[in-house]
């Protein structure tokens, strides 16, 4: 699954010509492209979708959404190790295997 999650921007500059930020999605830092909200600032907040912040967001909306998401276990679904998910994945096979 592939949730818009919200995230705060630590850090603005450009690569190769496109305005990047740095985010903070409640402890998980991400790059993102900033070509749909070119004027967020530091501080903002913004929904993000597939590496892309698509939408502003208050604050209070935005801790709550994040502390939501990491109830119900989404923002280690979403952010998680991929080689420890795909470790997981692939030691169940296993044991189903050898049953």
């Amino acid at each position: 699954m592939c949730l818009a999650v919200p995230g705060r921007v630590t850090e603005i500059g450009e690569r190769d010509g496109t305005r990047m930020a740095v985010m903070d999605f409640g402890g998980v830092v991400k790059d993102v492209c900033l070509e749909y909200l070119p004027d967020l600032a530091v501080g903002e907040y913004a929904i993000v979708h597939v590496g892309f912040a698509l939408q502003r967001l208050d604050e209070e909306s935005a801790r709550r959404t994040l502390a939501l998401f990491e109830e119900l276990g989404l923002l280690q679904e979403e952010f998680g190790d991929p080689w420890e998910a795909a470790g997981a994945g692939a030691g169940a096979e296993a044991e189903e295997a050898g049953r």
